[in-house]
């Protein structure tokens, strides 16, 4: 008996704790925020692969066009006498050429950049990031994010790429040592051949290897995302209140409205020619109207305590109340306020009126 006191819990206790995943609302809230799953390594790996697919594709070209920049320097600038004019000349035409030698592996890594981010997390424009924030100066804080688990995580896969990618390059030269030991019985072109081919051999291994672990440090930040962005019970009560409204003050809004409702039915009470009823439960009002109705219509109806309160008001008024169970039932049932009577009560509703009139005709 006193064990089961011990280990009963109050769930309240733990109302607080984010155990929740995070609703649409909340993840489209933090993407506006610039909050969303990235990978960096995704980013360096696709720009790895690019470069050195576009340095290969490009390599005759690359050489082609510092070959004629070599040349034209050595027998044409060499020979201009340095004034501001030919400074400009020789600047401005050495800039086009290094221009033109590097705008392919610019716009590769351009592409590579913007492809891995749609892949990721599909085109998101905001200023929220660039906006500035004391908190992001804060020394506490700064110091607490160098310390976190987050930068000791950072830290160790930075160490682990360094040396994935030392490993993946020694590889490489371990296996093209022969060549170059022999290097030296070649020519400066066949040299520098050499050193092209597996400069570039290196560079798609390296983002091959780099592929590799971003596919991992994708899954990583996706659980890190989640994680941080989860919710308490709490939290999502009080994100459903601010999009659904409070409660309380739905269920006040609804009161009034039917109060309203009540008190325009009501007002139109006295203006009935006959108020059917059962006699205690249920009690419906009834107005015939030749300029606005083609039949009679119903005004006001109501059960138990609004049923009690349509008959005082219609005794107040001095609208006549006739007693008629089966109807009374089926027209409260079948109908609605401002409807008119349907062909299947039609002979006893007019009755019923028929009654009244030649009563009121009689006081």
């Amino acid at each position: 008996m006193v064990l089961n006191v011990i280990l009963q819990l109050d769930l309240q206790y733990f109302a607080g704790e984010k155990t929740e995943k995070a609703t649409p609302k909340k993840r489209q809230d933090v993407r506006k925020k610039g909050q969303v799953v990235k990978s960096q390594d995704v980013n360096t790996a696709f720009m790895f692969l690019f470069i050195f697919l576009v340095l290969y594709v490009t390599g005759g070209f690359l050489k082609d066009s510092f070959t004629q920049l070599l040349e034209k320097t050595f027998t044409d600038y060499i020979h201009l006498s340095v004034t501001s004019d030919s400074f400009r000349t020789v600047m401005l035409d050495v800039g086009i050429q290094v221009a033109l030698v590097l705008a392919p592996i610019l716009v590769a890594a351009f592409i590579a950049g913007l492809g891995a981010n749609l892949m990721q997390f599909g085109f998101l424009f905001t200023t929220e990031p660039l906006k500035f924030k004391l908190e992001r100066i804060d020394p506490i804080k700064g110091a607490k994010r160098i310390f976190s688990m987050r930068a000791i995580v950072e830290l160790f896969k930075s160490v682990f790429k360094i040396s994935v990618i030392g490993i993946v390059t020694f590889t490489i030269l371990w296996i093209n040592k022969d060549e170059i030991f022999m290097l030296a019985n070649k020519s400066l072109e066949g040299s520098l051949a050499f050193f092209s081919t597996m400069t570039i051999q290196m560079g798609l291994a390296a983002s091959l290897a780099l592929g590799v672990i971003a596919v991992f440090d994708y899954a990583y930040q996706k659980f890190d995302f989640e994680k941080q962005n989860r919710m308490s019970k709490q939290d999502i009560k009080d994100e459903h209140k601010n999009i659904e409204g409070d409660p309380l003050i739905k269920s006040k809004i609804k009161e009034r409205q039917r109060m309203m409702a009540m008190q325009r039915m009501m007002s139109e009470v006295p203006n009935a020619d006959v108020v059917i009823t059962n006699p205690t439960h249920y009690a419906v009002a009834i107005k015939y109207d030749e300029e606005k109705a083609d039949a009679p219509y119903i005004v006001a109806k109501g059960v138990d305590s609004v049923a009690l309160k349509i008959k005082e008001v219609a005794a107040a008024n001095q609208v006549m109340t006739v007693e008629n169970r089966p109807l009374a039932r089926a027209l409260y049932s079948k109908l609605e306020i401002g409807d008119m009577i349907s062909e299947e009560f039609f002979q006893a509703v007019a009755e019923i009126l028929a009654y009244v009139y030649r009563v009121q005709k009689k006081m």
